[in-house]
């Protein structure tokens, strides 16, 4: 954004997790949300999860390289939801899948080499020098991406990243309306919590030890984006690098 009496400066949110202001100027913007026009379209396209207790999330999603969802069971050791409420040793009841199982069942759409490039850029200017104190910044291999189209009163609630087999760091970016993000700790939902305002072209890289914290957005800003986009609502994209095998 433009035109502030005081322009946002990057800063660390919390040990691991850093700031970016206007990381993305409006042509790379242009180009991502013409992307992931193209990523929602069916087959293996936009869709809403399905959360284990029923209730659909707010948010609309098409996931890419890898396809993020609810299972019945764990898909490491097979623990069913109806004998346990999740497994103790893996990440169930969410996995990582080849095909859309909870949607149209098609094969989940490949990476994209864009941002892979965009991911390993963005890690290598959030932590610089400090590379070699984060885990899995150096060599950072980025291989699934989830995109999130907020609309007018769509939210994340609180939640860990835990699918991943490595602790590498989440590249997030923000394109359209801004949102507020809520960045809490890595053992328990009630805080304390740090709550910044992430505006179109925001980078937020998130690894060490904020890489397993509780996070969420509690609300969008409507209409608060760029016009130029083009864009109703909030677009996130979020860049993981799993370790899983294949």
């Amino acid at each position: 954004m433009t035109g502030e009496l005081f322009p946002r400066e990057r800063r660390e949110i919390a040990p691991g997790a850093v700031l970016v202001p206007d990381w993305l100027d409006l042509e790379q913007q242009r180009e991502l949300v013409e992307a992931c026009r193209a990523w929602a379209r069916p087959p293996a396209g936009l869709r809403r999860v399905r959360l284990p207790g029923g209730a659909e999330m707010s948010v609309r999603q098409v996931c890419l390289g890898r396809h993020w969802a609810v299972v019945p069971r764990c898909p490491v050791c097979g623990v069913a939801r109806k004998t346990s409420p999740g497994c103790p040793r893996h990440s169930y009841p969410y996995a990582y899948l080849r095909t859309v199982a909870d949607g149209d069942g098609a094969p989940v759409k490949p990476f994209p080499a864009l941002l892979d490039t965009l991911a390993r850029r963005a890690v290598t200017e959030a932590y610089g020098p400090r590379l070699d104190g984060i885990p899995g910044a150096v060599g950072y291999a980025p291989d699934v991406a989830l995109v999130n189209h907020y609309g007018e009163g769509a939210r994340m609630g609180l939640h860990q990243d835990l699918e991943e087999v490595l602790d590498a760091p989440v590249v997030s970016l923000s394109l359209g309306d801004s949102c507020v993000f809520r960045l809490g700790n890595p053992v328990t939902r009630t805080g304390p919590f740090t709550d910044v305002e992430l505006r179109g072209g925001d980078l937020l890289v998130f690894g060490g030890p904020a890489r397993r914290a509780y996070h969420g957005v509690p609300r969008t800003l409507p209409g608060s984006g760029d016009p130029a986009l083009g864009l109703t609502g909030r677009l996130n994209i979020t860049v993981r690098s799993t370790g899983l095998p294949g």
